[in-house]
């Protein structure tokens, strides 16, 4: 099998698995804070979790179309 039939080249694989890596960053951010019934946690709503979570997120995203898109150059 040529490696010139395959969709993706190794420089594909990598950028695709760091971006998942970040996606998976993004919601482990955004995980935690728990408020019960009985108690509230202000940590909830916090900066990490409304806003910063969600961007990463976001990124991680755009970077898995980057990678998907993403052709090198021939030689």
């Amino acid at each position: 099998m040529d490696t010139k039939d395959l969709a993706f080249g190794k420089t594909n694989f990598i950028l695709l698995a760091i971006a998942l890596v970040i996606i998976v960053i993004g919601f482990v951010l955004m995980s935690g804070g728990k408020s019960t019934a009985e108690t509230f946690n202000p940590d909830t709503f916090g900066v990490m979790h409304i806003k910063v979570a969600p961007v990463v997120t976001f990124i991680g995203y755009i970077a898995v179309i980057v990678a998907i898109v993403y052709k090198p150059k021939e030689k």
